[in-house]
This record gives C-alpha cells, sequence and structure tokens, in this order.
C-alpha cells in the first residue's frame, strides 16, 4: 500500500490561486523549485530544487532541507558547513508551482558552498552582445 499524500492533491485553478490549502506542483522528476532569501536583507541566498520529503523537512524542523540532483539525494543544508538555513517564513507563489523561503543562516553566514555570503555573487553585462568569451563582473 502506498504512503498517503503528504501534501494535498491539486485542485481547480481557482482553488490554487485563491484557496487556503496548500498544493504544490512538483515537476516530472518530483521536484519543486526552492528560492532561498535572507530574512533580514531580503538578499537572494541560494536557488535549490524540492521533493515532497526535503518540503516536509523544512516546515517540519524550520530547517532548510533540499535535494541535489547532482548527488541524487536528499540533503540539509550546512549538513557539513555548519552554515544551516533557519527557516522564518516559507511562501509559495499564485500557482504553488515555486516555493521562498526567508531565512537565517547559522555559523558563518554564508549559504554559497564556495564561502560566499550568497550563490549569486558575479554579474552578466548587460547591453552587449552574448559571446562564448563573455565576462561576468563582482556582484
Amino acid at each position: 500500500m502506498a504512503p498517503a499524500p503528504v501534501f494535498a492533491e491539486r485542485g481547480t485553478t481557482r482553488d490554487i490561486e485563491h484557496g487556503l490549502t496548500f498544493q504544490p506542483k512538483f515537476d516530472g522528476d518530483g521536484l519543486l523549485p526552492a528560492i532561498v532569501t535572507d530574512a533580514a536583507s531580503g538578499g537572494v541566498l541560494m536557488f535549490a530544487w524540492m521533493n515532497a520529503e526535503a518540503l516536509a523537512l523544512t516546515v517540519e524542523t524550520r530547517i532548510g532541507h533540499f535535494w541535489s540532483r547532482s548527488r541524487n539525494r536528499l540533503w540539509k543544508k550546512g549538513e557539513d558547513s555548519g552554515n544551516v538555513l533557519d527557516v522564518a517564513e516559507i511562501l509559495t507563489d499564485c500557482d504553488q508551482d515555486v516555493v521562498w523561503l526567508k531565512v537565517q543562516v547559522r555559523g558563518d553566514g554564508v549559504a554559497c558552498h564556495t564561502g560566499a555570503r550568497s550563490c549569486f555573487y558575479r554579474a552578466l553585462p548587460l547591453g552587449t552582445t552574448p559571446s562564448p568569451g563573455m565576462r561576468l563582473t563582482p556582484a
């Protein structure tokens, strides 16, 4: 017998867009995009994927859990580095096909595995012609 679903099944467009029941839309691989920002400053820290288990663990523990596509496994952010994401709030968009985690970073206060505060630390040059040699600039 299959286990009971953790989250509600998808309903009508009206239910999804205006209702108060969480009905997440996971993609064909069972994943949901998660945007992570600093709860105090609003700065974007990272983007990751969540499966139903990662999302359920995050809701239950208030600690960021994600699905690693490269390692093909569940991971708790900071399990190696100590830079754990304490979740202050989770929002979902109108279609319930993405979640936004507002967090406080424990440990050294960095969210990126490179040691940067945010995973978004380089900018693309706008107003230029894209090329194979396009150079990034520090953000």
